[in-house]
């Protein structure tokens, strides 16, 4: 009985589910739907149909393409999505109509009770979406471009730097296929790569150019006084002759930099160096002999020395800064005695030691250069344990300075010749220091005994003196002492022309020394050479000139004992050798009776 049911209640169930299939004989069965759209119990033409008037979104959607440089809107259409409205409703219509009996029967009874949703069939065509976007390349893509800088005359020339741009065609039109697949609008960034120039932007350089070529260069000397040279000026056309434009890489990056040619800076500055240079000097004092104080004669000078490279660096950033007026630099040395010295601080207590020369006879010329020479060395300090030499301190002999034509030795001949009577000053500072007990460093005697330096203060010969001279031809010939006392040692320089003579003095602390010597007097004497007869052409005839004067040969050997106490602290020797000396007469040609004959001869005059 129970069997018999079951085939009854099958039978029955297969009639329904029979006539189920047949009602729905070439429709869509219930519960099927494409894009949300029911298509229930329709034809696939009536649901092509449907599909095609309800999915719009090919032809009314937005898609934004969007970049920093501008947004293009477009449908999905336009991209290369289009709808493919018959394969949409057959894949409807085959819902419950594909694979095994068992499968199609499932398929159906899931779609009535559960419904089935299909998304549309949609067609993306990517050479569209390619062609769409190259079009937008086409706009943004621009080629990577260096920034210009560049000077013409005052003229600065700038080109802006460029940012390349490259859009991703490829990657972009995947990026857009993913969003259409959304059937929404939306947003699409265009994938677009930069490639920045190494140097984009100029116009603080540009800017620094012009600050540069805008007024003149004035180089100037800090707090300077009217001796002083200058101020120098560079007019903008020199200055843009000299600007220079360079690429510079610092910490990886690199850039421009406006400057002025350094090796140009260096040449002009190292042109003016050597005038713009001032060696420290000391204050110079003289003793005063009742107060027992010093008195300021002449104020200490501060040295200078241009620093070149130190100038250029500040020539260089002023201008970068548009000041175009800059204080050159200097390596500056302070003077070691300043204005605010006094006696006690150098230990300059009392006269230590005096000598005085006369120079009976001499030129106006001579007693010119006596004076100027003397004047050098008048209120100037010796350091202790310094070596002081005349040469470095008597400054430049010319007739610029202050100096006159006299007679000099030069070579076996006595000339005129400008700084004659130097040696003047020289011998008298040779005794001051010979006296004083001062080691004597270089001292270099004359060719021929000089008279003037034999002379007692009466104006006769003394001739225990031969041997006490020292002369001094600049640069290779010099006088040269050694302060070897812990105390400052001042020297002064009397000079009287009437009186002929001229008087160094030492001013320090004595340390107790004192001098005994002995001269060996004129020794191996030799009779001066017959005198020499010379036409000068220069001379009228009948003109005669004695331009040399004779005098015998000697040797002369001068030893010095110094005592400090009754302890001898050292003793020293010069030995001095003096040439005989010929007569030298100059006569005009014509002259009568002129040379003399030999009976005739005077060995002292030419007449």
């Amino acid at each position: 009985m129970a069997s018999a049911g079951a085939v009854i209640f099958l039978m029955t169930a297969a009639a329904v589910l029979m006539g189920y299939q047949l009602s729905y004989t070439g429709r869509i069965y219930p519960g099927v739907s494409v894009a949300g759209i029911d298509l229930s119990g329709l034809s696939s033409q009536e649901a092509e149909a449907l599909i095609a008037a309800r999915v719009t979104y090919p032809q009314t959607g937005l898609i934004a393409l969007t970049d920093k440089q501008g947004i293009w809107a477009k449908t999905p259409g336009d991209t290369g999505l289009y709808l493919n409205a018959p394969a949409s409703a057959q894949a409807a219509y085959s819902i419950g109509r594909a694979g095994w009996p068992w499968t199609r029967l499932y398929d159906q009874l899931r779609a009535w009770q559960y419904g089935v949703s299909l998304p549309p069939h949609l067609i993306f065509d990517g050479r569209i979406a390619q062609l769409i976007l190259q079009r937008i390349a086409d706009e943004l893509n621009q080629p990577t471009q260096e920034a210009f800088l560049a000077i013409n005359g005052l003229d600065v020339l700038v080109r802006p730097g460029q940012v390349g741009r490259t859009l991703d065609v490829w990657a972009t039109s995947m990026l857009l296929g993913s969003q259409l697949t959304l059937l929404q609008d939306g947003e699409v960034p265009l994938l677009v790569y930069e490639d920045p120039p190494i140097i984009l932007d100029v116009s603080a350089q540009a800017e620094i150019a012009r600050q540069i070529l805008s007024a003149p260069l004035t180089l100037t000397i800090p707090n300077s006084t009217p001796q002083d040279p200058g101020p120098w000026t560079i007019d903008q056309a020199a200055l843009a002759d000299m600007l220079l434009v360079e690429r510079v890489e610092q910490g990886g990056q690199q850039s421009y930099q406006v400057r002025l040619d350094s090796d140009r800076l260096r040449v002009m500055l190292n042109g003016i160096a050597p005038g713009l240079m001032l060696s420290a000097k000391n204050a110079r004092f003289i003793f005063n002999d009742e107060t027992r104080q010093l008195d300021l004669i002449s104020n200490a000078t501060i040295g200078r020395t241009l620093n070149v490279e130190a100038s250029v660096a500040q020539i260089q950033s002023n201008l970068s800064q548009g000041n175009h007026t800059v204080d050159l630099v200097f390596d500056l040395e302070n003077p070691t005695v300043t204005d605010n010295a006094t006696s006690q601080s150098l230990g300059v207590t009392q006269l230590v030691s005096a000598q005085t020369t006369y120079f009976y006879g001499s030129s106006a010329g001579r007693i010119q250069n006596i004076q100027t020479a003397a004047a050098q060395f008048h209120g100037l300090f010796v350091a202790p344990g310094a070596v002081f030499s005349m040469v470095e301190n008597i400054g430049d002999i010319s007739l610029d300075s202050g100096y006159a034509e006299s007679l000099i030795i030069y070579g076996d001949r006595t000339i005129a010749g400008v700084g004659g009577g130097v040696c003047q000053v020289s011998t008298t500072l040779f005794r001051t220091v010979f006296f004083g007990g001062y080691p004597v460093e270089e001292r270099y005697s004359h060719a021929y005994r000089v008279y003037y330096y034999e002379l007692a203060q009466s104006g006769a010969k003394d001739i225990r003196m031969a041997g006490l001279d020292a002369t001094v031809y600049a640069p290779v010939v010099d006088f040269k002492f050694k302060n070897d006392t812990p105390y400052w040692l001042l020297m002064e320089t009397y000079v009287n022309p009437t009186a002929r003579s001229i008087t160094w003095k030492f001013y320090s602390t004595s340390d107790g020394r004192r001098v005994e010597w002995q001269t060996s007097g004129l020794r191996n004497r030799v009779e001066p050479p017959e005198p020499i007869y010379e036409i000068n052409e220069d001379f009228r005839p009948g003109q005669i000139e004695q331009v040399d004067w004779a005098v015998e040969g000697a040797d002369v050997v001068i030893t010095r004992t110094v005592y400090i106490g009754n302890q001898i602290y050292f003793t020293d020797e010069f030995k001095t050798h003096y040439k005989p000396w010929a007569m030298v007469c100059q006569y005009g040609s014509g002259t009568k009776n002129y040379p003399p004959k030999e009976k005739f001869r005077d060995p002292d005059s030419c007449t």
